[in-house]
């Protein structure tokens, strides 16, 4: 019986072998609301090479790609461009099936594959920063992308197809059937990257702006970006490269998060009056309850913004969970250039509001001033100091635009 697998081809020698994962709907605390793929490569070289491989569970699903394309036991060379289990998972397996030649991967990424797989003893030759690969009529050059996201990250680009295999840069989990980037909507194609990006890319984001200026350096001609995740790219190139400059630069715009938990709604219409506030101060406002938004969504709005403004009651002398999870989520991912607030409602201890001023410290977040805290319900007096907060963050973003 044929397999409903197929190869897609992205040039002449280079074919999409990799896995639709449809029902993903978690990744590290990342809602993946569209799904994912996880995308692996097959370079049709006088050396066969396959680039990537996938999570455990769908190493059939890729190997029945290739099938599609060439018996798996002609690939000569397997790359692996990064070691994390979403594109190693059946390495071994594929290893043990295919019996390779040879093994490529970063020096860190040798080293992490044989620290993953300890039972396997793998052999893993290592490549360096720069290094090329010949496959008879083409070769590989390898850069090394450490900490984008991992140690062991690293690019590697096809010279003769002016193709880069750009790793989990340049991605996004969208499953679908479409392979490139002008067959999808633009408009989810930017909001899917910049979830991505903020979710994932964020907390290495000086190490972006750095790798954009190394691949500038190097005069690397690109007709094609292929990433490990999502679309491959072969219209927008510039479009992602430059967006990637933008986000990573983290620039402050005329734009506020307010986000917050509540309990009786006291807290609510706390941060309703900061919102208005905000909003009066000339800045555009993105109102967030924990109660109904997930945490990858606050932090996709907080991409490029420009104040944070966050409220909480206080639930057995804490933060509610809620705010503690969305918190925590966000001081990791270290977004920078915002100006913050604290406020919320209390019934008789009242610690949260100091909890989370001392939560945007940590994170370098600029103060708008003291917090404000109620007990039990907000009167008139109290939303109108929150209505001013709201007014102060405002003049304090627009004196850094």
């Amino acid at each position: 019986m044929q397999s409903p697998y197929k190869a897609i081809k992205v040039t002449e020698d280079v074919w999409w072998v990799g896995a639709i994962d449809w029902n993903i709907r978690d990744f590290h605390g990342y809602q993946t609301k569209r799904g994912s793929t996880y995308n692996a490569y097959l370079v049709m070289a006088d050396k066969v090479t396959l680039i990537d491989t996938v999570k455990a569970p769908f190493r059939e699903e890729m190997l029945a790609r290739i099938a599609d394309v060439i018996d798996p036991g002609r690939i000569d060379y397997i790359v692996s461009n990064h070691s994390e289990m979403d594109h190693s998972g059946c390495l071994p397996e594929v290893i043990a099936a295919v019996k390779p030649e040879k093994v490529f991967a970063s020096q860190a990424g040798a080293k992490a594959l044989r620290e993953i797989f300890p039972s396997e003893s793998l052999e893993i030759a290592a490549v360096r920063d720069g290094e090329t690969l010949s496959l008879g009529n083409r070769s590989l050059v390898f850069m090394e992308t450490r900490m984008l996201h991992w140690p062991d990250s690293m690019f590697a680009y096809l010279k003769e197809e002016e193709l880069l295999f750009s790793q989990d840069a340049f991605g996004m989990h969208y499953a679908s059937l479409e392979r490139f980037d002008d067959q999808l909507d633009p408009a989810i194609l930017e909001y899917e990257a910049a979830t991505y990006y903020a979710n994932i890319i964020l907390p290495y984001s000086p190490l972006v702006l750095k790798l954009l200026e190394k691949v500038a350096a190097a005069k690397l001609s690109c007709k094609i970006v292929a990433p490990d995740h999502g679309p491959i790219w072969r219209r927008d190139i510039g479009g992602i490269v430059g967006r990637y400059g933008k986000w990573a630069s983290q620039k402050p715009t005329a734009k506020a998060v307010v986000v917050y938990a509540t309990m009786w709604h006291s807290t609510e219409k706390m941060a309703r009056a900061v919102s208005e506030g905000l909003a009066a101060g000339g800045l555009q406002v993105r109102f967030m309850s924990m109660g109904e938004v997930h945490r990858s969504e606050v932090v996709y709005e907080l991409l490029g913004a420009g104040a944070l403004a966050v409220g909480s009651p206080t639930l057995n002398n804490n933060l509610l969970p809620h705010m503690a999870d969305v918190l925590t989520y966000i001081k990791g991912l270290k977004p920078r250039n915002l100006v913050g607030a604290a406020f919320g409602s209390y019934g008789w201890s009242g610690e949260a509001v100091g909890q989370i001023e001392a939560i945007l410290a940590e994170m370098k977040v600029e103060s708008a001033g003291e917090g404000i805290r109620v007990k039990n319900v907000p009167d008139a007096g109290t939303l109108e100091k929150c209505y001013g907060l709201g007014i102060t963050m405002a003049e304090q973003v627009k004196a850094r635009l």
